[in-house]
C-alpha cells in the first residue's frame, strides 16, 4: 500500500496558469508540458493566446502523478498502471464531459425561438426600413 500524498492547500480557483501549478507541484514547467504528453488524463485548456489553464482536477492529477514518480519511484508507465488501476487514467475519453457538452448543445437548442416564415415582398411595394 503507497502513503497517501501530502495535503497541500489549493487556492480556491477554478484555473491555474502553469507557473502557478509548477509551483504548487513543484516542477519546472517542461515537464508539466511533458506529463500531458505521457498521461492521456492531463489535458489542460488554453486561451486564446495558448496559455495553459488547468482545472483543479488537473493539479490533484498532477500532485499524484509527481507522488508515484518522485515519492514512489515507479516509472512512467508503471504511474500509469497504478492511476489506471486506480481508476484516474483511461483510455475512454471522459463521457460525463461529454454528455455534459451534448445536454448544452441540445438544450441550445431547444432554447431558440422557432423560425417563422419572412414575409414575401409583393412586386411593386417597396420594402420599408
Amino acid at each position: 500500500m503507497t502513503a497517501p500524498a501530502p495535503s497541500i492547500d489549493l487556492p480556491d480557483k477554478l484555473y491555474f496558469r502553469i507557473g502557478e501549478v509548477a509551483k504548487l507541484v513543484g516542477v519546472k514547467p517542461y515537464v508539466l508540458r511533458y506529463w500531458e504528453t505521457e498521461f492521456s488524463i492531463l489535458r489542460p485548456g488554453k486561451t486564446r493566446s495558448k496559455h495553459r489553464l488547468y482545472r483543479r482536477k488537473d493539479v490533484e492529477t498532477l500532485l499524484e502523478i509527481r507522488r508515484l514518480l518522485y515519492g514512489e519511484r515507479y516509472t512512467i508507465e508503471g504511474a500509469k498502471r497504478r492511476l489506471r488501476e486506480s481508476g484516474r487514467l483511461s483510455d475512454a475519453p471522459d463521457t460525463l464531459a461529454e454528455i455534459r457538452a451534448e445536454l448544452h448543445a441540445l438544450a441550445r437548442l431547444l432554447s431558440r425561438e422557432p423560425t417563422t416564415e419572412p414575409t414575401p415582398l409583393v412586386i411593386g411595394e417597396r420594402a420599408r426600413k
